[in-house]
């Protein structure tokens, strides 16, 4: 590395996060940060040999499981790292002993996860062990890790033990029956099954030993099969032990335990598995890379939080979504929310179209538990659930415990009144037909998404008769600390937009796909007259606008609630709800996250109404500083930077970049051990190419209008448009002098269109 960086006992390149010193109290935070996946998998970083209280966790995309009468979440995989190194008969950890030297490192370029220890053993043995492991993004099926163990000082008998741990559980919960297990001349396996969605897992292992002589011993503890390599070594003698595991479910093989042993026997050594695992993170990063010279924090930053989004993306699979603690954690249980085709679809629809592709069609697959939702409140079409598990039906808990344990238990009510997710899962899919012109999909996937989630927008608005609107009633917002509002801006805005779309998709469809059009007529019951309907309801719908003011009024009487100075209230380590309880946050004119202005952002990339930079800037001065931005929701920052970098508040834009690029890296919220945040690593390439690279997308090419931050001397990207590929590189210009007069632009794009082949 040539450049290094430090922070909260980080020390971190352009590409590698270096931990230099272990810290105990850090252990669950430090887990989710080094989380390591390939788009199937996801990996928290806790230690082969474990630790005590720690919460590895391996999760696999859709393998969703029932906690008997509470919830639905994604089941704890069993553990295929445990790799136990035993010393003269002492079994090696951090807990024990005497830690001598100790250095974790995570390769963002490789996608690799490294440790090295030196250990001194209560009895006075001491050893260099160094672990390595990776999810191979060139075959999701495929998992690796291995050690090296070197004696130092003196000869030490060694034993390491390899394990599948089929007894991990969700905090507390176990959702997995063993089937059975058995051993091979390749290794051992274990096959079990969730309790309640009855979804199979098969999982082999073996190990390879080289450096020494060594005996191989199988243990089968049931649920727990184990191989273990003996081998004695003399003082700098070192000795490697792979494990190679593999993994299936019932989701993609009728039988997983014959597609993991038979995958496992087809394995090369780990030389070859890495070389094709870094060769396929090349791929991916020549499309998703961004580059920036001249601040190694935000270099460092933005990759860390690309990666998390790369290792999460599903490459093949298209019934599952990305949660928004992706498969890092156990926050909130592996639901999909808004996050995903706000936040963090758009990267993928502009560097990796493909991964786009699945996302969405995920929505189509789930879109009868979408239908089950509106007839179960009454409605037509298809009402998306607030949190989606793999049927698509509702998951979010009705209630929630107090940290009181006297209080009343808190009724949860995005579930039945946040409906705006189904306009951003429609605007969604709006935006990766116009990146990518795949007609294809909006033919079989996303009209019928567009045009079954605007026949329930029209079931769901009111006709207020005195006032000669449309309306919508009783709803929760994006800012969350308001509930049981009446025309909140941001929703009513986004059924509008979303109708206008539904009558552009329906036209679209009658000209270009007739039969389809015909097909979708019979299934939805569209007609003339219900697209009049929506056109009706797209011209009265009521948006609380002053054009007088240029304010939008976050929602009917929002203005009457008493006003709020958020410095009376500073210094603070926690949110504003929870300092002025649920209602008391209710009652004021305080914001969890930047309803009006995510709104403007929204329509900032069309144009459309209410964005102007008049309007922007009104509604900016007003809201920005009754906005929870630092402990409400995690949501906000990057969006905010990107309003402020509009705005020319550099220095704010900035700060409020950085805050949501390190929000996990040092913790910020205090939350980072529930699992990475998804949604902010989105908002943090959306920050980076659509605010400070200024992209507009328009016709054929998207353009750059840049304005990067102080210090930055160079910005690098790719985008996807149309079938071709962009690169863009943005530079400051240089100071001129007119009139005896310094002047600095703000920077220049130079801007290659690559061939569709190209990259």
């Amino acid at each position: 590395m040539d450049a290094m960086g430090g922070f909260q006992g980080f020390g971190y390149g352009e590409w590698m996060l270096v931990e230099g010193q272990f810290d105990a109290a850090r252990l669950h935070s430090l887990e989710t940060v080094f989380t390591i996946g390939n788009g199937y998998v996801g990996t928290r970083g806790g230690f082969e040999e474990g630790y005590p209280r720690g919460w590895s966790a391996s999760l696999i995309h859709g393998v969703y499981d029932d906690v008997p009468v509470v919830y639905t979440e994604l089941a704890n995989c069993p553990d295929w790292l445990p790799l136990l190194v035993v010393v003269d008969g002492e079994r090696f950890g951090l807990d024990k002993g005497e830690v001598l030297s100790y250095r974790r490192q995570l390769d963002l370029r490789r996608g690799v996860l490294s440790r090295y220890v030196r250990w001194r053993s209560p009895g006075g043995k001491t050893i260099d062990v160094l672990f390595e492991r990776f999810a191979s993004l060139a075959d999701r099926h495929v998992l690796c890790v291995r050690c090296q163990v070197t004696p130092v000082g003196g000869a030490a008998g060694i034993e390491v033990q390899g394990s599948i741990n089929g007894y991990s559980e969700n905090q507390g919960f176990n959702h997995w029956e063993l089937l059975n297990q058995g051993r091979t001349d390749k290794g051992i396996w274990l096959h079990l099954r969730t309790r309640s969605s009855r979804i199979e897992l098969g999982m082999a292992c073996e190990m390879r030993v080289s450096g020494a002589e060594f005996s191989l011993e199988t243990s089968m503890v049931p649920g727990y099969p184990t191989l273990s390599a003996q081998f004695s070594t003399v003082s700098g003698q070192t000795v490697t032990v792979e494990k190679l595991v593999t993994v299936f479910t019932s989701r993609e093989v009728e039988n997983p335990v014959e597609a993991a042993q038979g995958k496992l026997g087809e394995l090369s050594g780990w030389s070859v598995l890495l070389d094709n695992h870094e060769k396929a993170w090349d791929d991916v990063w020549q499309k998703s890379d961004i580059a920036i010279e001249g601040d190694i924090k935000a270099q460092f930053a933005v990759r860390y939080n690309l990666f998390q989004l790369l290792i999460v993306g599903s490459r093949y699979d298209d019934r599952v979504s990305i949660p928004a603690k992706t498969l890092s954690g156990f926050g909130y249980r592996g639901h999909v929310f808004w996050d995903t085709e706000i936040f963090i679809l758009p990267f993928f629809i502009y560097t990796q179209p493909a991964i786009a592709r699945n996302l969405l069609t995920y929505r189509y697959h789930t879109l009868p538990g979408a239908r089950r939702k509106a007839l179960h409140y009454g409605y037509k079409g298809a009402m998306y659930a607030w949190e989606s598990a793999d049927t698509g039906d509702e998951v979010t808990p009705r209630w929630a415990m107090p940290n009181d344990p006297y209080a009343e238990d808190i009724r949860i009510w995005c579930r039945d009144r946040e409906i705006h997710i189904s306009a951003d899962i429609a605007y969604g899919s709006w935006y990766y037909w116009q990146a990518t012109k795949d007609d294809e999909w909006m033919r079989d996937c996303g009209a019928e998404i567009i045009l079954d989630t605007a026949i329930f927008w029209m079931s769901r608005v009111e006709w207020n008769t005195k006032q000669e609107r449309y309306e919508l009633r009783e709803v929760i917002g994006a800012d969350e600390y308001h509930e049981h509002v009446n025309n909140n801006a941001f929703t009513n805005r986004m059924v509008q937009w979303h109708l206008e779309r539904a009558i552009l998709v329906y036209d679209w469809l009658g000209q270009d796909f007739p039969e389809k059009a015909a097909e979708l007529d019979q299934k939805l019951h569209l007609t003339q007259e219900r697209r009049s309907r929506w056109q009706d309801i797209v011209q009265n719908i009521w948006i609380p606008y002053d054009e007088s003011t240029k304010l939008i009024e976050q929602y009917e009487s929002f203005f009457k609630l008493e006003d709020i100075n958020l410095n009376d209230y500073e210094p603070r380590t926690k949110s504003m709800q929870a300092i002025l309880g649920i209602e008391g946050a209710n009652r004021r004119q305080v914001l969890k996250q930047p309803d009006v202005l995510m709104l403007l952002y929204l329509m900032r990339q069309s144009q459309e109404f209410p964005y102007d930079a008049e309007t922007l800037q009104k509604n900016w001065d007003y809201y920005a500083p009754r906005t929870d931005i630092t402990y409400g929701s995690s949501l906000g920052p990057a969006i905010h930077a990107i309003l402020a970098s509009d705005l020319g508040k550099t220095a704010e834009a900035y700060e409020r970049f950085m805050q949501a690029a390190m929000v996990d890296l040092e913790d910020v919220r205090g939350n980072a051990a529930d699992g990475i945040h998804g949604a902010s690593a989105g908002g943090i390439w959306q920050a980076v190419v659509l605010g400070f690279g200024g992209i507009q997308f328009v016709g054929e090419q998207p353009i750059a209008n840049p304005h990067l931050p102080p210090g930055w001397t160079r910005l690098k990207f790719k985008l996807h448009w149309r079938g071709k590929w962009h690169e863009f590189d943005l530079r400051p210009f240089v100071e001129t002098e007119e009139d005896g007069e310094k002047i600095t632009s703000t920077s220049l794009s130079s801007l290659s269109s690559l061939s569709p082949s190209s990259q």
